[in-house]
């Protein structure tokens, strides 16, 4: 297969996905309740390398394609529409439990990878690519941030491919057994706000701001025109910021070359660095109306072709070889959940900001919303919100986690 065929065939694939996700008959509506579309438009790909009908020579050319240009302009794209003002708006309980929920995932990747180095070291080892912790540091991203920030440390901490699967299977079976547990807590949100002594008013606030935001700006159809400026912003970012991570990089390795232990010498560091700080920086003038001609909407676009590349990639199966990952996500994650109860019981908040605070950082756009509109339909937005600012923040910290974890590691 060509690099252009390969690129139709996953776009073919994506449609699929997507429409069958969107369907209302019951079976499908029963199917995308148990299984992410994500994980389908990674998998399916997948298959065509396990079968090896992939060229690899394709597969790298179009990989290179998605990291270097698709994955930067995505992530400019995510961040340009945070409204900083409107999320601190919501109450400093809402940034408090999104700052707990995104240090909490930061420093307990570093104290499960330390637990288990003393426990069972076999589990958390590794050299070269196979080290776990390169693995674990892309699932920092992705539990910070999302699948953009996943495939920026990728990138960055150079984890192999069946490492790299193993990873993205262990990201989907604990991700999604907590998504359940949240959604059970929601049904008994009541229940579970009389333990924390919470005042669950601050939830009915909430509500009524967003959906006054709602009123107050009405959505119309993108022109030709938007739609040319949102990808002007998304790929000059993405121009801008790769000419200037190569000489940076270049600088770096040979002036500082002690840095380049901390892969600040990777020049693709700096590109979604820079991308992501662009971004942010663009979100604080005019261009952040571009949000309302489809920007996120465009990046999502992207991400699932992102999704797709990398599973042209990935053995599906290689969570067989590496078993222990699942025990080092599910003590990574009870840390996580020990920090959050923590708070929302110090601050008497309610259970909705702990469950969609959580969800934002583990589960990202797809599923902060769901979660959010779990409680009142009206609070979606809310899990919007959050779940993009930490596109803002997932490679940042995501990165950190990484070189933590490397120091943790035996």
């Amino acid at each position: 297969m060509t690099t252009t065929t390969l690129l139709g065939l996953l776009f073919l694939i994506i449609a699929a996905v997507l429409t069958t996700a969107n369907s209302q008959r019951p079976f499908w509506q029963r199917f995308y309740e148990i299984v992410p579309t994500t994980l389908l438009c990674y998998f399916i790909p997948s298959l065509l390398n396990t079968a090896k009908l992939a060229d690899l020579a394709a597969v790298d050319s179009l990989y290179t394609v998605v990291t270097r240009v698709l994955l930067p302009c995505s992530l400019v794209l995510f961040t340009l529409g945070i409204d900083i003002g409107a999320f601190r708006r919501l109450g400093r309980t809402a940034v408090i439990l999104f700052g707990a929920s995104a240090v909490s995932i930061m420093l307990g990747g570093p104290l499960a990878v330390w637990t288990l180095a003393h426990v069972a070291p076999s589990l958390v080892g590794g050299v070269g690519p196979d080290a776990v912790w390169r693995g674990l540091a892309t699932l920092a991203g992705t539990w910070i941030g999302g699948g953009a920030n996943q495939t920026a440390l990728k990138e960055v901490f150079q984890p192999s491919n069946a490492l790299f699967s193993a990873i993205v299977t262990v990201d989907v079976l604990v991700a999604n057994l907590w998504l359940g547990v949240l959604l059970y807590g929601a049904a008994r949100a009541p229940r579970i706000d009389r333990w924390l002594g919470a005042d669950a008013s601050a939830v009915d606030d909430v509500r009524q701001r967003v959906e006054a935001q709602k009123r107050a700006q009405p959505s119309e159809p993108a022109t030709v025109t938007q739609l040319v400026q949102v990808l002007a912003v998304g790929f000059g970012a993405t121009a801008l910021a790769t000419a200037i991570a190569n000489p940076l990089a270049q600088y770096i390795n040979t002036n500082l070359p002690v840095l380049s232990r901390f892969s600040l010498g990777t020049p693709f560091f700096w590109l979604v660095g820079l991308a992501t700080a662009i971004g942010v920086g663009l979100s604080f003038t005019r261009l952040r109306r571009l949000e309302n001609a489809g920007a996120s909407t465009i990046a999502t676009v992207l991400l699932y072709v992102m999704i797709a590349t990398i599973g042209l990639k990935m053995n599906i199966l290689a969570i067989a070889d590496n078993p222990g990952l699942v025990l080092v996500a599910l003590l990574w994650m009870a840390f996580h959940v020990g920090i959050m109860l923590l708070v929302c019981r110090l601050l008497r908040a309610p259970y909705f900001f702990l469950a969609v605070g959580s969800q934002a950082c583990i589960g990202g756009p797809a599923t902060a919303p769901i979660v959010a509109a779990a409680f009142h339909p009206a609070l979606a937005p809310v899990g919007v919100l959050m779940a993009i600012l930490g596109y803002a923040v997932g490679t940042y910290m995501g990165y950190v986690c990484g070189v933590l974890m490397q120091v943790a590691a035996p």
